[in-house]
């Protein structure tokens, strides 16, 4: 177990380092897509993209989510699982596929594209789902370097062949973008589809088929409950104040969000090794680490809650009506902290193949948030729905809570730690938001307030930091000098 401990520190720095390089490529890229499309085109690519997530869903069936339990439920026959996996889903996806044939015509009329694209999209279901087993299976088997590599091929592959259909495509240049992203994951999906037929030997099993549905199918409505939970806010924003606060509300949405980068590889590393020490008992293990990570996570909200003024000028500099969306940044900010916090326990209720009661909180939280946009957007405007998205995953994390803890009975985490620490950065959200006035000195003041606060803590926590510098030096720098 102790070498597993050092592989989450390990995985979780080179997840950081590749999803931080493949956001830059996002960014260093959009530039060139917008010189080549039209607002309506790459209005069309992106929002194909969303269909992709919406279908995703269903014909998956969720069952991507039964691989971590599944690992320690058919540790000597893993390979077998995963391939019987994938021919679960593939069998399903060419269920839709038929289906989205037979139906082509009304399809393309419901989501306003060509029935070639739609078809395509059906089709890409059906193979690239096995992507996403590979990377999931290179995770819970520590094999971070194979997934992170799967990941910079895809970006890069879909980057460079985007770009290229683009200017081959001429006028139809939103065609080329939406190929340029489904063609290399389906092709590596193809390749590792064959890969997990050849290794595992089984595409049909009644056991596994019937395992992996248990948890997935409870899922779906999760899924769909996040999907809405993310898009919900800036679709009512667009309808009741306009395109305008719209783009304002998506500006700072998106930089406050880059802090899911960070919480996203925290969480990729943290997974597997969560897995097998609570399946071998080790619960005073993950607690001592889970309060580290959520400080970390903290730490990591506070700098951009800090920065966001000064960061969101940057991206805009030659634009300075945008910078007023300063003020969206911290609750959603906080909104991303809660869901970093909240995923703790729908890890125990996966762990505990519980998957309805995670469906249920999702749900829940979704019909408050459609509830609270409803009544604050008009009015108070597109800030309010900042606060009700906060709202709304504080609610999850109760809710999540609540189930783990009386439901579930289950007592892993440090509860009140978390939830300690959550209230104290929305205290701290609060302070520094209303430092976001305009000039020098209140810039000063805000980042003399920040290292003081940052000083404080990291005196408190020296040692954690001490050995956490000392094991990077040791793992990243002496054994290549």
């Amino acid at each position: 177990m102790a070498d597993n401990g050092n592989k989450v520190v390990r995985s979780s720095i080179w997840y950081t380092i590749a999803n931080v390089s493949i956001r830059a490529v996002s960014i260093i890229t959009t530039p060139i897509y917008t010189g080549l499309l039209t607002t309506a085109d790459y209005g069309k690519a992106n929002t194909f993209n969303s269909w992709i997530d919406v279908f995703n869903v269903f014909a998956c069936l969720c069952i991507v989510y039964s691989i971590g339990r599944a690992k320690l439920d058919f540790k000597d026959k893993f390979d077998e699982y995963m391939s019987a996996l994938q021919g679960l889903s593939s069998s399903f996806g060419f269920i839709l596929l038929i289906l989205a044939f037979i139906f082509r015509e009304a399809l393309s009329g419901w989501i306003k594209y060509e029935v070639p694209l739609v078809i395509g999209l059906f089709a890409y279901l059906c193979v690239s789902p096995s992507v996403e087993y590979m990377m999931q299976k290179c995770r819970y088997e520590y094999r971070y370097k194979e997934n992170i590599l799967i990941s910079v091929i895809t970006c890069i592959g879909q980057v460079g062949l985007s770009i290229g259909l683009m200017l081959l495509f001429g006028d139809s240049r939103y065609i080329g973008k939406i190929l340029g992203v489904m063609i290399p994951t389906a092709i590596m999906g193809i390749v590792f589809y064959i890969r997990f037929i050849v290794k595992g030997k089984v595409f049909y099993n009644r056991e596994y088929w019937i395992y992996a549905m248990k948890i997935g199918l409870p899922m779906i409505p999760h899924a769909l409950a996040l999907i809405l939970l993310a898009q919900m806010d800036r679709i009512m924003i667009k309808d009741i104040c306009g395109d305008g606060d719209s783009g304002l509300y998506i500006f700072g949405y998106s930089f406050a969000t880059l802090l899911m980068i960070f919480t996203n590889a925290i969480g990729q590393a943290w997974l597997p090794w969560f897995n097998e020490t609570l399946f071998e008992g080790g619960r005073e293990k993950i607690r001592n680490i889970q309060k580290k990570l959520v400080m970390l996570g903290c730490f990591l909200s506070f700098a951009f809650i800090v920065a966001a003024p000064e960061a969101l000028m940057l991206l805009s500099i030659s634009n300075s009506s945008y910078w007023v969306a300063k003020t969206v940044v911290p609750p959603i900010v906080l909104g991303t902290l809660a869901q970093y916090f909240y995923t703790n326990y729908v890890n125990v209720e996966i762990y505990c193949k519980r998957t309805p009661i995670i469906a249920i909180g999702s749900c829940s939280a979704a019909l408050l948030n459609y509830i609270l946009n409803a009544y604050f957007i008009p009015r108070y405007g597109y800030i309010a729905g900042a606060y009700t998205t906060l709202t709304s995953y504080i609610a999850l994390m109760v809710l999540h809570f609540v189930m783990v803890r009386f439901v579930l009975k289950e007592k892993v985490y440090d509860d009140m730690f978390m939830f300690i620490a959550m209230a104290f950065m929305i205290g701290m959200g609060f302070l520094f938001s209303a430092m976001y006035g305009d000039g020098l000195r209140s810039a000063l003041i805000r980042y003399g307030a920040a290292l003081a606060i940052t000083a404080v803590f990291a005196f408190v926590l020296r040692r954690d930091i001490i050995t956490l510098v000392n094991y990077v030096k040791k793992r990243f720098f002496r054994k290549n000098a």
